[in-house]
């Protein structure tokens, strides 16, 4: 199996999750909010954060799923590892905030390392190889 089945296989498993998570927390929030991590939740009108983090979630989504479907494999890769920093970040709000450990690395931190390893493998796939001649020059007609 090649790299690139691999790592197509990898992000769209990842992009599924988050679209699963972001349309959960803005369809029902209720229902997926305990498994944040956090101690307490926001009550009557914070409740919107939730649904901003459904949001947030189905965005980042989207924009792997246009790299991906795009074949812009070496953006695919740099945005990963960038957006890798939003579950890192949840994990360091649960951690911080004296939430559940257990969601803070087993939802969070996976999620997080997983974002890293597909985007090291993506970057790994679309090197350049090292050695090859670049593109021979071509002759000036006479």
């Amino acid at each position: 199996m090649s790299l690139k089945i691999v790592n197509t296989a990898l992000t769209t498993a990842g992009i599924l999750f988050i679209f699963w998570f972001g349309l959960t927390f803005m369809l029902a929030p209720e229902t997926i909010a305990p498994t944040f991590g956090l101690p307490s939740w926001p009550s009557g009108d914070g409740g919107g954060f939730l649904i901003l983090k459904g949001i947030r979630d189905v965005g980042n989504g989207l924009i792997l799923s246009v790299l991906l479907l795009t074949g812009q494999r070496r953006a695919l890769a740099w945005v990963l590892l960038a957006g890798s920093v939003i579950p890192f970040g949840d994990m360091a709000t649960v951690l911080a905030h004296h939430g559940s450990a257990g969601a803070a690395f087993g939802v969070h931190g996976l999620t997080a390392v997983g974002m890293v390893v597909t985007g090291l493998l993506t970057l790994w796939e679309t090197r350049q190889p090292s050695g090859a001649p670049a593109s021979a020059p071509v002759p000036a007609a006479a």
